[in-house]
């Protein structure tokens, strides 16, 4: 195989020498946050706050879909040197990512913005020092992505094209929770709000699983028979949508507002994002049950 060909799509996306790091170990952290619902719910305990269950659960479920989106996205770009350990490194830095929350869960401490032991301490510039890196990772991945033209089909490209950018925004986004965070804690004011009432991670969060809804979309509109034009748009659509829901979050955290909390501008942007994602779904939906409800085509007559 040539350095710059892609791989066969004869086998499964998660075949490729690249995509499997990523999608076992992504597959395992699903499992690891899906566990300790039950945990959560035989212990008990709050859902927000610094010490909670829910890091573990939302962080492996999180961090295992973007480690299996990043698997099918590097299975459509075309080899290039450096690829296999440069994905299995990646796969690694997500996996011990989730691994080291999982254990400051268990260990009944914070494991963000914690430094009150140099343990603590070293554990939370770990985490910061490995997303940096997977957020370099997700950009150069998201540039091959733009620039080059897999063969897939229109609506799923621009669907890939579209989720992997608000994933590299959201990435940075993170990055900068965290400095905004370190700042207020040297300040001695809480490092999870901004202004009055602002939730820094709410613009971090909102849209990064677009990289696995828009193509969901894609896949799911296929299935029900639209033409690819139309699925196009409809993807478009929804992209469209996706990013004024991040403005929409943006604009709420930077007024320090919580995050529902709307004034009529902010209001008019979310409705206008809610419909951008919401006619889609609809339309799809609308296709898929029509399908269901046509009666299948009468056999040929036999002569």
């Amino acid at each position: 195989m040539t350095a710059n060909a892609p791989e066969s799509r004869a086998d499964p996306w998660w075949a490729d020498r690249r995509a499997r790091p990523l999608a076992v170990l992504g597959v395992i952290m699903v499992a690891s946050g899906i566990a300790h619902l039950p945990v959560w719910a035989l212990l008990g305990g709050p859902w927000e706050g610094p010490v909670t269950w829910r890091k573990p659960i939302l962080f492996g479920i999180s961090g295992g879909l973007t480690a299996i989106s990043l698997g099918w996205v590097w299975s459509m770009l075309a080899w290039r040197r450096g690829d296999v350990p440069l994905a299995a490194a990646t796969a690694w830095a997500l996996f011990v990512e989730v691994l080291l929350i999982d254990l400051q869960r268990w260990r009944g401490v914070g494991s963000h913005f914690n430094r009150d032991t140099p343990l603590d301490s070293f554990l939370f510039d770990a985490m910061g020092v490995l997303i940096v890196g997977v957020t370099l990772v997700i950009a150069e991945l998201t540039r091959r992505l733009v620039l080059q033209r897999p063969a897939v089909a229109a609506d799923m490209l621009l669907a890939a094209r579209a989720g992997m950018v608000l994933l590299v925004v959201s990435c940075l986004l993170g990055i900068w929770v965290g400095m905004h965070g370190e700042t207020r804690l040297e300040q001695g004011l809480d490092p999870t709000r901004l202004g009055a009432a602002g939730v820094p991670k709410f613009p971090h969060g909102v849209v990064i699983h677009a990289v696995q809804w828009l193509p969901a979309l894609a896949w799911i509109a296929r299935r029900t028979g639209i033409a690819e034009p139309v699925r196009w748009w409809l993807v478009a659509m929804a992209s469209v949508g996706s990013t004024l829901l991040l403005v929409y979050a943006l604009v709420q955290t930077a007024l320090g507002r919580p995050r529902f909390d709307v004034v009529p501008a902010t209001a008019a942007v979310l409705v206008v994002a809610l419909a951008g994602l919401g006619v889609p779904v609809v339309s799809t939906t609308w296709s898929w049950l029509r399908g269901r409800r046509s009666p299948p085509p009468a056999a040929g007559r036999i002569v």
